[in-house]
C-alpha cells in the first residue's frame, strides 16, 4: 500500500449528526486508561461522522467515522474514534499505520446530490443518513482532538477543519445488525454539514503507554 505522509489535507464535505450516549454503554468501547468525560448525568457526547474527500486532497475517499465518547488524559479532552470505515486501501493502511486508526473498508453510495447516503459492508447496511433543511452559518476554522492506540502506545492529534458549516435536519438510520447500534440508538441532538471543506490531520505523538486490556 501506498499513502501519503502526514499532514494529511482532505477536501469535500461531511455531515455530522452529535448524539448523548449513556456512558456504560460506552465504556466497553474505550480504554480504560482514558476518563469518558460526561457531557450530562451518565451521558458522554458521541455521534456520526460521514464525508466525501475530492480533488485537491492527499488521499481521495469517503469515509464514515463514529465517536464512541469524549475522552480526557490528564487535563487535556478529545474524541475516542471506535469505528472507522474508508472506500480506499491506501487510507486503510495510513490510518492503521500512522494513526492507530482502526479502518475497515466500505462501500458508500451517495444519492440525491449527495443529501444521503448508505453505507455498506458486502450485503450489511451500517448506516445511512439522509439531509434535508439546512440552515447556513459562517464560514469558521475548529481544531479538535483526538486520542487512538497504537500497539501499546496512546496517541493524540489534532485535526483542523475549515468550511462552510450550516445546521442540517438529519435522518440517521443504524440497522440492528450495524456494529455500532448499540451506541448510536439515538436521535441526534443535533446536526451539521461542513461544505467546501478543508480538513488538515496532523501526525500523532506518543502520550502514554497501555497499561492494561481492553475488556
Amino acid at each position: 500500500m501506498s499513502y501519503p505522509q502526514t499532514p494529511w489535507t482532505l477536501k469535500g464535505f461531511a455531515f455530522q449528526t452529535l448524539h448523548l450516549i449513556d456512558i456504560a454503554t460506552a465504556s466497553p468501547f474505550i480504554p480504560p486508561e482514558l476518563a469518558i468525560v460526561s457531557a450530562a448525568p451518565g451521558k458522554t457526547l458521541g455521534g456520526v461522522y460521514l464525508a466525501q474527500y475530492g480533488a485537491g486532497s492527499s488521499l481521495e475517499y469517503n469515509e464514515l467515522i463514529v465517536v464512541a465518547g469524549v475522552v480526557r488524559r490528564e487535563q487535556t479532552i478529545g474524541a475516542w474514534v471506535s469505528h472507522i470505515y474508508v472506500d480506499n486501501p491506501d487510507s486503510v493502511a495510513g490510518g492503521r499505520e500512522i494513526w492507530g486508526m482502526p479502518k475497515e473498508l466500505a462501500t458508500f453510495d451517495w444519492q440525491v446530490g449527495a443529501q444521503r447516503v448508505v453505507v455498506q459492508q458486502d450485503d450489511r447496511v451500517l448506516c445511512s443518513l439522509s439531509s434535508s433543511w439546512r440552515v447556513s452559518l459562517l464560514r469558521q476554522t475548529i481544531t479538535f482532538p483526538a486520542y487512538s492506540l497504537l500497539n501499546s502506545d496512546f496517541l493524540r492529534f489534532d485535526a483542523t477543519a475549515s468550511a462552510n458549516f450550516g445546521l442540517i435536519g438529519a435522518e440517521l438510520e443504524v440497522p440492528n445488525t450495524s456494529p455500532f447500534e448499540r451506541l448510536i440508538d439515538t436521535v441526534p441532538i443535533s446536526a451539521f454539514g461542513a461544505d467546501s471543506l478543508e480538513l488538515r490531520v496532523d501526525a500523532p505523538k506518543v502520550v502514554a503507554q497501555r497499561v492494561s486490556d481492553i475488556p
